[in-house]
């Protein structure tokens, strides 16, 4: 492999890779993409102190008032702790792929809970899942307490079926949009009738709001539950399809090749292997054809970890953590609905490319690169924080060098840019002093290129 399909694996399984380490790389595709799969097979749960919960039970909370408020002020304080905990996993961590996947999928299965037990044993579930049985997991996620809650699925009873979550399945999880009626998602709401969980956030059915009738679904006819319906979805090869065509999109190129979609569909179909057809995208001659490389913008995610791997960051304060996903329009635990993040060319606008080729410079150098009187970056943060900068932080520069010590600072743009550079660029690039590494990584960073991965 060469570098630049090295380079190209790891933004796509991961958030880019020092120049150290591609030395250390056999040639040998297989072996490479194999060591991904084997670096993930554990799992490695995110866990924080909910020792707060102890002892709070329902009654409690319906009983006082002030407690309750308490306590949820509590849950909301941790939900960022949560938020800072999966951005450090991110950044350093154990099982690259599964973590990668993890976020992929958590944009998948979309969910958002106040109550940050629920939140943690979602997110963790996700982790669990992401590289396992597709079949398994949209099981898993049905009886999930955060899931029930966010699209009411604890209120689905048999006098009263809620179609919410039933709806969402198929379009959003399983099938996609026209590839059923109104009549399956009616019915399949009532196999999923009974769903509910107690307040430790534990699956817990409960038969008597569950609809033991026969139910019509896909033509088939027969006293379905939950489980047999996800079954019955799963049977039909356009979830095979929809879900390699949402992986293509975001692994491989935003504007994908049905070939390829179709060749992911036969594998994935077989036994719904999420670890098998991952494998297959990432052994694929295609997979590092030249018009895939750079051909993606990164997520705000993707963008802030990306960057914080490339020169290691420590923030003052970790709640700026949360202030610039919000500036950059990606906010982990928070997504604007159901459908998730659209990515893709959503996430640049004349703002958010605005705070993205001005951050490098404000996290790593401590300052704004000027741009003239009409510094619109200057204008609306500065003058928020009368003059100041909105974050403080720490950059550590020596393991940077360190991790770039055999590169050339001349040739620090065939290690941190992705695909081609136009010739604007180019020349650009010729006119910047290369004296300090550490500042030519910024204004490489402060390129419209560098938002590509």
């Amino acid at each position: 492999m060469t570098q630049q399909q090295l380079q190209h694996l790891y933004w796509r399984a991961g958030f880019g890779i020092h120049p150290n380490r591609l030395k250390s790389f056999s040639k040998n595709r297989k072996q490479i993409v194999e060591a991904l799969f084997v670096n993930s097979k554990s799992n490695t749960p995110i866990q924080l102190d909910l020792s707060f919960m102890e002892g709070v039970t329902i009654k409690k909370i319906k009983d006082n008032p002030e407690f309750a408020k308490d306590i949820r002020a509590k849950s909301r304080k941790k939900l960022m702790d949560l938020n800072y905990a999966w951005i450090n996993q991110l950044a350093q961590p154990k099982e690259l792929l599964r973590e990668k996947m993890t976020l992929f999928w958590a944009n998948h299965f979309v969910c958002k809970s106040n109550n940050v037990v629920y939140a943690q044993q979602f997110n963790n579930t996700v982790r669990v899942h992401a590289l396992g049985d597709f079949k398994m997991f949209v099981k898993a996620i049905s009886k999930e307490a955060a899931m029930l809650k966010y699209l009411n699925g604890n209120q689905n009873r048999k006098a009263k079926p809620n179609e919410n979550f039933a709806r969402e399945l198929m379009e959003l999880f399983t099938l996609g949009e026209g590839q059923y009626s109104e009549t399956d998602i009616k019915e399949s709401a009532r196999a999923f009738t009974g769903y509910n969980h107690d307040f430790e956030g534990n699956f817990n059915f409960k038969s008597k709001q569950h609809d033991e009738g026969p139910k019509t679904f896909f033509g088939k006819t027969g006293n379905f539950s939950g489980d047999d319906i996800i079954d019955s979805i799963l049977e039909n090869k356009q979830c095979a399809v929809f879900i390699s065509d949402k992986i293509c999109r975001h692994f491989v190129n935003p504007k994908p090749n049905q070939k390829h979609i179709d060749a992911m569909a036969e594998v994935f179909y077989k036994d719904y292997n999420i670890e098998d057809l991952m494998r297959f995208v990432f052994l694929s001659d295609w997979f590092y054809d030249e018009s895939n490389i750079g051909s993606k913008i990164k997520s705000p995610i993707e963008y802030l970890v990306g960057l914080t791997n490339t020169v290691p960051v420590t923030f003052e304060k970790e709640r700026d953590l949360i202030k610039i996903q919000k500036l950059l329009g990606q906010t982990l635990l928070d997504p604007p609905n159901v459908a998730g993040w659209k990515g893709d060319k959503a996430w640049i606008d004349a703002n958010t490319i605005m705070v993205r080729l001005k951050l490098p410079s404000v996290i790593l150098n401590n300052t704004v690169i000027a741009s003239g009187e009409h510094d619109e970056f200057k204008k609306k943060f500065m003058k928020k924080h009368k003059g100041k900068l909105p974050f403080k932080t720490i950059p550590n520069w020596t393991t940077f060098l360190e991790n770039f010590e055999a590169v050339e600072t001349k040739d620090l743009q065939d290690y941190m840019l992705q695909g081609t550079i136009n010739k604007g660029t180019a020349d650009y690039l010729k006119t910047l002093s290369k004296v300090s590494k550490q500042e030519y990584c910024v204004q490489l960073m402060s390129l419209p290129e560098y938002q590509m991965c």
